[in-house]
């Protein structure tokens, strides 16, 4: 008989094999009865329970203040918000802007400190402060550590009691809310936002907007009125959150609000709305735009409506989020735009329903037409359970998030009593909504939601969309600045121009761009006689070579354009531009800097007779006959865009300015159209020499250097 024997890990390997194939084995017999111990469906959900939240203390203090309390002394920190009934509807009517530029100097000076010492002092103490308005409210808002409680209500009577309203603060406010409203004319989706209220409104003050005209109308002396007629504390409601009680309260508050007496003025009686009972389009014209911003919308709403938890949930379902029936259709079906939802504004008043994507140009017929389809499905059908269902869980599940920081809660409170909602609104808020049916959600997108008279904003290049949109409804015409239009305004018209050609002369002028108060680099301008006609050369050179362009355009004796070339680096972008003109066209090829490379456009544009090149349009500045009030309306070839647009230059008035080459008289001249609104300051003598370049809404002016 042979012995064997076996190595060591040969006897380990296989007493682990024993082990494992016995368990095995014991597992495959035990199965079937551990099967039936485990659920083959998930569990039901537990039932949704309102918020808890702390009892709200509510109080009124002697100078008619409403105070509501939410103590919370988890975390050592105190919100606060006061908001007073002398938002934008308050503002006279040719002066709209007026409550936003009070609210906005209200923490520019206040009380014996300026506006960096209030800044500084409230950073200080961990916290902040600050103003703003809506078409309702003028609210003072922020948060303090506990400890510097006292700080906070000592600033919060400075505030509304004895703001500065300084001359220089005001100024300055003035200037950046202009320069706001520049950008917005150049922001779709703002223009947009802005038609649709003006439509649905009318002469309700919910539909007006501040204009560079009303901001301008507007002086420190209608601020000082202002504040004190309507920054007053009875009908003021403060609420404030977190690690404070309720005498203390009382006692900062009473004690910050010294002097801080009386009741606003009565507030004016307000026209109601237009009803509308056909679905109209608004065709805001932008040229060139290779975009469409699509805005629907209606009348929808009082914030206390009982079926507004129904609507909330129908416009989740309709376009709530990136999983909703518009985005899902419009985006991931069609691939006609990056984003489309729907939302639900909540004024004071009626709030409205608005449905919003943009889309490329070729395709704004059919997303309209979608999204009105979509509109009318939800009005129509109820909706199932597979999107009903998640729908009410999201909006269930978020809304802890929206009440978490003592910030948070003392805003939603705040709505809750300056809007007239249930004293249980935040409560059971979670409640109502896990309790909307599907046949209560139809009977609220039926009340909130109108595609059979709602009006269509669409803010886009009207030359190629007209045709199209005027099959879906009828079409009004407007330009950005709200002036009517007809479909005839989308071709250039031929301008006589009002130059005097005797004052073309050869020249060269330096300019340093600023940028913030610091040097940005150089550009330099010059203009040639040449046989025929005129070149004009411009070389710019920003920081240290990392935006370099050089232009030359050739014109004829009228600065007709005849011919252009430019080559530019930005940020390693290589970029080329050739564009020839002749028998009244512009062909060629532009190239420009983007995020994701050079992109380039084919040019191929007519040109009405008196249209100059942007780039000449410098040079034919002194050629104008500069006076008082003198407004010229020229048309304008924009190589960028290869399109052409009518470009208005109106003098606003005068202004001594300062800059490297000397200190000068100037007119005040103000460029909208093309490719950005742009502050030219023009000498008033015979030369008429443009000594400052200022892009309205940019941080950047040239200045003449030599």
């Amino acid at each position: 008989m042979t012995t064997r024997s076996y190595p060591a890990q040969t006897l380990a390997l296989r007493s682990v094999a024993s082990i494992g194939l016995a368990s095995i084995g014991l597992a495959l017999s035990a199965a079937p009865a551990l099967a039936q111990g485990y659920p083959t469906t998930p569990p039901a959900p537990a039932p949704v329970k309102p918020a808890t939240l702390p009892p709200f203390q509510e109080t009124v203090l002697a100078n008619g203040v409403r105070v509501v309390l939410v103590e919370n002394h988890r975390n050592p920190v105190v919100a606060f918000r006061l908001a007073i009934p002398a938002g934008g509807i308050y503002d006279a009517k040719d002066k709209a802007g007026t409550a936003s530029l009070v609210a906005a100097l209200l923490t520019k000076g206040a009380g014996k400190r300026t506006a960096d010492e209030i800044s500084a002092v409230i950073e200080g103490a961990g916290g902040s402060i600050s103003a703003f308005t809506d078409d309702d409210f003028l609210s003072i808002s922020g948060s303090v550590l506990s400890n510097a409680a006292p700080l906070a209500f000592e600033l919060l009577g400075d505030v509304v009691a004895r703001p500065t309203l300084s001359e220089k603060e005001f100024e300055l406010a003035r200037t950046q809310t202009l320069s706001g409203l520049q950008l917005q004319l150049a922001n779709p989706s703002a223009l947009a936002s802005q038609f649709l209220s003006a439509g649905l409104y009318g002469a309700h003050p919910y539909g007006r907007s501040s204009t560079a005209k009303s901001v301008r109308a507007i002086t420190r002396a209608d601020l000082v009125a202002f504040q004190s007629a309507r920054i007053k504390p009875r009908g003021a409601v403060l609420v404030v959150a977190g690690d404070i009680t309720l005498p203390t309260l009382i006692t900062l508050a009473n004690k910050g609000f010294t002097g801080w007496t009386g009741a606003a003025a009565t507030a004016p009686s307000l026209p109601l709305p237009p009803r509308r009972t056909a679905t109209e389009i608004v065709l805001v014209h932008r040229p060139g735009s290779v975009q469409s911003n699509l805005l629907v919308g209606n009348l929808a709403l009082t914030p206390a409506d009982p079926s507004r938890f129904a609507a909330l949930v129908t416009n989740r379902v309709l376009g709530g989020d990136s999983d909703s029936r518009l985005f899902v259709t419009l985006r991931e079906q069609k691939s006609w735009t990056y984003g489309a939802y729907s939302s639900l504004t909540r004024p004071r008043g009626m709030g409205q329903f608005q449905a919003n994507a943009e889309v490329r140009t070729e395709v704004t017929d059919s997303a309209l037409v979608e999204m009105l389809s979509q509109l009318r499905r939800i009005t129509a059908e109820p909706i199932p359970v597979a999107e009903l269902e998640p729908a009410k869980n999201a909006l269930v599940g978020v809304f802890p998030l929206t009440i978490e920081t003592p910030q948070q809660l003392a805003e939603r409170v705040a709505a809750v009593k300056l809007y007239g909602l249930p004293a249980d609104y935040l409560q059971t808020y979670r409640t109502r909504v896990a309790a909307v049916t599907a046949t209560q959600a139809l009977a609220a997108a039926k009340l909130a939601i109108q595609p059979q008279n709602a009006l269509v904003v669409v803010v886009g290049d009207g030359a190629k969309v007209y045709q199209k949109l005027k099959a879906i409804a009828p079409v009004k015409i407007i330009s950005v600045d709200g002036d009517p239009m007809t479909p005839a305004d989308f071709i250039p018209r031929v301008m006589g121009l009002a130059l005097d050609f005797s004052k073309l002369a050869a020249r060269r002028d330096s300019f340093v761009v600023m940028m913030q108060g610091n040097a940005l680099g150089s550009s330099v301008v010059s203009v040639e006689g040449v046989a025929g006609g005129w070149v004009v050369r411009e070389a710019t050179n920003l920081m240290g070579g990392m935006v370099d362009q050089r232009t030359t355009l050739e014109t004829d004796k009228s600065l007709a354009p005849t011919n252009l070339v430019q080559t530019a680096s930005m940020q390693g972008q290589k970029l080329n531009t050739e564009i020839g003109f002749a028998n009244g066209r512009a062909t060629g090829s532009s190239m420009t800097a983007t995020p994701t490379g050079p992109k380039t456009t084919a040019v191929d544009a007519q040109l009405p007779a008196g249209t100059l090149d942007s780039d000449a349009l410098q040079a034919a500045l002194p050629l104008f006959r500069w006076v008082a009030d003198a407004k010229f309306t020229i048309n304008v070839f924009s190589p960028g865009k290869g399109t052409v647009e009518p470009v208005t230059l109106t003098v606003l008035g005068s202004e001594s300015v300062t800059v490297p080459a000397g200190t000068f008289d100037t007119w005040k001249v103000e460029q909208k159209g093309g490719e950005a609104t742009v502050m030219f300051f023009i000498t008033k003598d015979a030369a008429h020499r443009l000594v400052k370049i200022a892009p309205v809404g940019q941080p950047i002016e040239l200045l003449l250097a030599k």
